[in-house]
């Protein structure tokens, strides 16, 4: 499986709701893969409940955990571990990591790591991690250097979770990262905002739209990147 030709990335939130014939247009929508992730009351039984749902569709499936015991393997294909370079607190870029390798069984054949940079003062994510958002584009940038040269994470990504991102930051990433993977995520429900975004970023992670915008929204921005 080569996740990293995947342009398209729709996320599915374990404590958030969709119906059957949603979740098979979203199957079948051509994004390159689920991701099963959410913040908050994310539990295995939420998760669990997900994955039987989507489990039947032939598209990859990962799960991208919000806390070591929510890094489940069995039936994901790949378990996106991200560490929050710009948190206000170490166990989000280390901590919670250490504590799942110490505790839970690891198949490492099955892990991505991402250096995630939280944008957003807004969001769940920014709020529980503490992450600095008044970044610059330069600051942004040097994140992902240190991302990719430092510490060697085959992904950069550049979330904005619930609203629509800064184009000037992603390309300021862009213009750094060259063998990471980049991956920008934050308010794409549109087939304008995916494209312009899909200049700058190789993967775009479309969530909230699936539920707020509609299916239909989430299918635009799929023909956009394709």
């Amino acid at each position: 499986m080569n996740w990293k030709k995947w342009v398209h990335i729709t996320k599915l939130d374990p404590d958030r709701q969709l119906d059957r014939d949603a979740i098979e247009t979203v199957a079948t929508s051509g994004t390159d893969a689920l991701m099963l992730s959410g913040t908050l009351d994310v539990t295995p039984e939420k998760l669990a409940v997900l994955y039987d749902c989507v489990r039947d569709y032939n598209l990859p499936i990962v799960v991208e955990p919000a806390e070591p015991g929510g890094a489940r393997f069995d039936g994901m294909d790949l378990v996106f571990v991200p560490s929050v370079l710009n948190a206000s607190h170490p166990r989000w870029i280390v901590g919670q990591h250490q504590r799942w390798i110490r505790d839970y069984p690891i198949d490492w054949s099955r892990v991505v790591p991402e250096a995630y940079i939280v944008l957003n003062p807004a969001s769940s994510v920014a709020r529980v991690t503490g992450s600095d958002c008044t970044l610059q584009p330069a600051d942004v940038a040097a994140y992902a250097s240190v991302a990719e040269r430092y510490f060697r994470f085959p992904v950069v990504y550049i979330e904005y979770s619930g609203t629509y991102g800064d184009p000037a930051v992603v390309q300021a990433v862009s213009e750094v990262v060259s063998d990471a993977r980049l991956f920008y995520g934050g308010g794409i429900n549109s087939a304008e905002r995916a494209a312009e975004m899909s200049g700058y970023a190789d993967t775009i992670i479309v969530g909230n739209a699936v539920y707020e915008a509609g299916i239909e929204a989430l299918t635009a921005t799929v023909r956009a990147v394709r």
